[in-house]
């Protein structure tokens, strides 16, 4: 077997990929070749899950209770849900997954933080989109904390929220999921970019959602993020509303997951994001546009020195039509439902 069996950089995936290694490992190949700033790192293909689940005996019995499902059934979806998880918990990740794992950690430095996010196939398709039904795990540190993260992610692959949804997508295709490891941004900032106008679908606005420190804050529903409006031509912000944000997660004291805390009070009532940063992401929002032709939902993180890195794109699966009214809803409204108030998503 080869020794790059179940992994490869990011940096040499590309869109054709994805039926390998997911939707957002092959995504963020394409970024990395379109000169996007992009953190470094590796991904799993979906053969590592698959070697998983064929040592754990659990093949057959997966497969089979995903065949039978009832997503209306909300308590058996819970009680398979739970039994799956229990006994993926208990099983090993592959040695041959776990090598490759450690040398391409290795690769990445020496116990250096990263983010473990999963990359389910059919994940940010311009069809369907699992964002918030599976799991991301932020400042995970060595080898064996990056193998049950990735054990995690597989996991989440069948949560009840993800078991639901693809049953009712019922496109008949085997579950699987690659997994993206990504050295870590330590955020000061970070948040969602639409490189349309996500409530009136006009294509000539890139609509900013920022709050401080990592989006879980956001993600969990704990902060409501400053909202901009800017225009793609002018960079003229159309639209800006800040909001009073109390909490933001950071990395916690020893350099592993992330921790809770509150904002100083000088900080709430301020902008996340000034010009000079809301041009840089207006710019790169532009070109994430271009290099796939399509309008793009796109997270990103500005670091501690004020470095801009995109961590995820994926085409945009909604949007209302420019011939009819908008709806009464605010493009904070569209992040908080992509996510479904889910924190680690």
């Amino acid at each position: 077997m080869s020794p790059e069996a179940h992994t490869r950089p990011l940096a040499e995936l590309r869109q054709a990929d994805a039926a390998e290694f997911g939707g957002k490992s092959s995504s963020l190949g394409e970024l990395i070749a379109g000169e996007i700033p992009v953190p470094p790192g590796f991904a799993l293909s979906v053969s590592a899950f698959r070697l998983f689940v064929s040592e754990a005996g659990l093949g057959g019995r997966v497969e089979s209770a995903l065949a039978s499902l009832d997503p209306g059934d909300v308590s058996r979806v819970a009680a398979l849900s739970r039994s799956l998880g229990e006994e993926m918990r208990s099983a090993a990740v592959p040695e041959a997954v776990r090598a490759e794992i450690a040398a391409r950690y290795a690769e990445l430095g020496e116990d250096v933080p990263v983010a473990v996010r999963s990359s389910a196939l059919g994940e940010d398709s311009a069809d369907a989109t699992f964002a918030g039904q599976q799991e991301t795990y932020l400042w995970v540190r060595g080898a064996d904390g990056i193998c049950d993260a990735v054990r995690d992610c597989w996991i989440s692959l069948f949560s009840p929220e993800a078991l639901t949804y693809r049953a009712r997508l019922g496109d008949g295709q085997p579950a699987a999921m690659g997994v993206t490891v990504q050295l870590m941004v330590d955020a000061a900032v970070s948040g969602v970019m639409f490189t349309c106008n996500p409530v009136s679908g006009d294509p000539s606005m890139v609509a900013i959602n920022a709050s401080w420190g990592l989006g879980l804050a956001v993600v969990g529903g704990e902060v409501t993020p400053d909202d901009y409006l800017v225009s793609k031509v002018t960079r003229e912000v159309v639209k800006r509303t800040v909001s009073a944000k109390e909490v933001e997660y950071v990395s916690g004291p020893d350099g592993r997951g992330a921790v809770r805390r509150e904002i100083a009070d000088e900080r709430r009532d301020a902008p996340c994001l000034d010009e000079s940063q809301l041009a840089s992401l207006v710019d790169v929002g532009r070109r994430v546009e271009k290099h796939f032709g399509s309008r793009q939902d796109i997270e990103w993180a500005l670091d501690r020195s004020d470095e801009l890195f995109v961590v995820q794109s994926r085409p945009v699966t909604a949007t209302a039509k420019r011939a009819e009214p908008a709806k009464p809803v605010s493009a904070i409204d569209m992040v908080m439902s992509k996510f479904g108030a889910k924190p680690n998503a």
